[in-house]
């Protein structure tokens, strides 16, 4: 029988970036959730690959940052997210985005994707992240 699970928003997360990103990641049936977190020592300097996925809604939870529609070019439909604001991707959107740090350096939002975004990998591996200089990202 399904059973609710319940996680603690900063903890256990897996170090993507030393220094820069670290993330968790788990499935349900239908969709994925996952908690990023940006420390500026190192984060500052990874941009997101432009990527499309199934629709997420993402919550930015400490700093800030901007989601930008589009392939990466000059005149991508920037989207400004502020601590406690929420935004919904529409599916196959192709996006990708850059982080503003609070004072003590940390960027950090929850990412719900449908249906679960499988590209993390499995939940007790450290997740993949569409960073711009790596490849496997759609």
């Amino acid at each position: 029988m399904p059973k609710c699970r319940v996680f603690a928003i900063d903890h256990n997360l897996k170090e993507v970036v030393a220094d820069g990103l670290y993330m968790k990641h788990m499935f349900g049936e239908s969709m994925s959730v996952a908690v990023v977190k940006f420390v500026e020592t190192a984060g500052k300097n990874l941009p997101a690959k432009a990527h499309n996925h199934g629709e997420e809604a993402s919550l930015q939870f400490s700093g800030a940052c901007s989601v930008f529609e589009g392939m990466g070019v000059s005149g991508d439909r920037e989207n400004v997210m502020e601590q406690g604001d929420a935004l919904i991707i529409p599916a196959e959107l192709m996006h990708y985005g850059s982080n503003r740090f609070e004072p003590e350096g940390i960027s950090m939002r929850l990412n719900v994707v449908t249906p679960a975004r499988k590209e993390y990998g499995a939940e007790d591996t450290v997740p993949y992240y569409p960073l711009a200089d790596r490849e496997g990202a759609k």
